[in-house]
């Protein structure tokens, strides 16, 4: 299976199956120290296995000898993959996305930049010590009662819906803290766009200082005033005397609720940043600031207003830059390929090395799928977010040696989509876990059985 999965790849894009080939996988392993002996689960055999694992939907240790063929128990798969360090995924990981850099390249562009998306979420996994440390649970569960949950921060590139780059951090770890890590993976004037918890004058100065633009959504505590030449709160004036006045300077009028203003440096520095770093900082930071209405039916948004370093409103119309930030939209769509069909919303591993493993191996077949959607787009001539994810993970699992890829399933757009966020089906009946099992199940031994 594992043959028949490279060779499909390798006909799509042979530099990306290069880079999972046995060779590959052993000098990752050198690179990083790693030494092994030879047996039936070396780096190579437990690596191939994993891919599989993941592409079945994350599916048992103890499924994967039957998927594979191999003469072993998931027990020792499972010691296979514990023995491997962290950092051969990472390698990995790095070097199939290098790979895909050409993919990303020839993709279209939105008014010649290449577009990012960046997003938070979280992913749940087994309730051990080390992972409680590490990660934390919900606020409001007793000890014992909840599981541990990771804040995963994602990066995608909006062209190719390619998965870029992947940082892991505690539960309560605000958005802004890692943003400025995924940077590295950005090329100047390339455009990031994500929702209002990204919107910070630090995040905007350190995307301008790399030459990188931004399109936020404003955070909703900013004041906006759209009047010509209205008053502002001086950089280190009274705060207290003119509340209810913006903090950003009126600089030009650019039409309709869109104007160019100055955001000063805040005194207080934020969290996550560096004093050095926060002192790197400009003083000021010219902007722009737009404002529309959403028309479209089915739509809790009524009015949106965004903040962007993309300052030339004979290239980036307000109009533009509106569907460029409805666009992000996608990556709440990519997440949910990740989370669902590749089942990362509930991890397996049990230990931190392991849930390192784990996320950049389901970011590692979540790319390949991707791969596969480009050809197929390429080939039907229609763009990649209307191919089926799903299918074409079905004939990732099932293509034959030489096959090309086939026409796959492709989606209508769905205009004026309105869905209600609820449930229909109704979950079971249970009261939620109040206190630790081991304490439920000793009441329930010593309970005493009337006649």
């Amino acid at each position: 299976m594992v043959a028949s999965i490279l060779r499909a790849i390798a006909l799509i894009k042979a530099d990306v199956a290069r880079q999972l080939s046995p060779a590959m996988i052993e000098q990752a392993c050198r690179d990083v120290g790693y030494t092994w002996r030879q047996r039936v689960l070396g780096p190579v055999a437990t690596i191939h296995a994993f891919l599989v694992q993941v592409l079945h939907g994350n599916t048992a240790c103890d499924h994967v000898p039957h998927l594979v063929g191999g003469s072993f128990t998931g027990e020792a798969y499972a010691q296979a993959r514990i023995r491997l360090p962290w950092e051969v995924f990472e390698r990995l990981l790095s070097a199939v996305c290098s790979a895909l850099g050409q993919c990303r390249d020839e993709a279209a562009r939105w008014r010649g930049h290449r577009v990012w998306l960046l997003d938070g979420t979280g992913c749940s996994m087994p309730d051990t010590p080390q992972l409680q440390q590490a990660f934390g649970q919900p606020g409001g569960q007793a000890a014992g009662c909840g599981f541990p949950v990771a804040h995963v921060l994602a990066l995608f590139h909006l062209g190719t819906g390619m998965l870029q780059n992947m940082i892991v951090a505690p539960l309560r770890t605000h958005d802004l803290v890692d943003a400025w890590r995924t940077h590295a993976q950005l090329a100047p004037g390339d455009v990031l766009v994500a929702d209002r918890g990204f919107c910070s004058y630090a995040h905007l100065a350190q995307l301008v200082s790399a030459g990188l633009h931004g399109v936020f959504r404003l955070h909703q505590a900013v004041l906006v005033d759209f009047r010509m030449g209205r008053m502002h709160v001086p950089p280190r004036g009274p705060y207290r005397k003119l509340s209810g006045l913006p903090r950003s300077q009126w600089l030009r009028w650019l039409g309709t609720r869109d104007q160019r203003v100055e955001y000063f440096k805040p005194q207080r520095r934020p969290r996550g940043l560096s004093a050095e770093a926060y002192a790197a900082l400009p003083a000021s930071l010219v902007v722009r600031e737009l404002r529309y209405r959403i028309t479209r039916r089915g739509c809790r948004t009524r009015e949106v207003t965004l903040v962007t370093t993309l300052v030339d409103r004979q290239r980036y119309a307000a109009s533009a830059l509106a569907e460029l930030y409805d666009a992000r939209w996608q990556i709440e769509t990519n997440l949910r390929h990740v989370k669902q069909t590749l089942h990362m919303d509930v991890l397996r591993c049990k230990t931190l090395a392991g849930v390192s493993k784990e996320l950049r191996m389901i970011a590692l077949v979540y790319n390949l799928v991707r791969l596969v959607m480009l050809q197929a787009a390429k080939r039907q001539r229609v763009t990649v977010d209307r191919v089926s994810f799903v299918d074409a993970l079905r004939w990732l699992l099932t293509a034959e040696p030489g096959e090309t890829v086939p026409d796959l399933i492709v989606h209508r757009r769905r205009l004026g989509r309105c869905d209600p966020r609820v449930r229909k089906r109704r979950p079971k009946q249970y009261p939620l876990m109040q206190q630790p099992r081991y304490e439920l199940r000793q009441a329930l031994l010593g309970q005493q059985l009337t006649p």
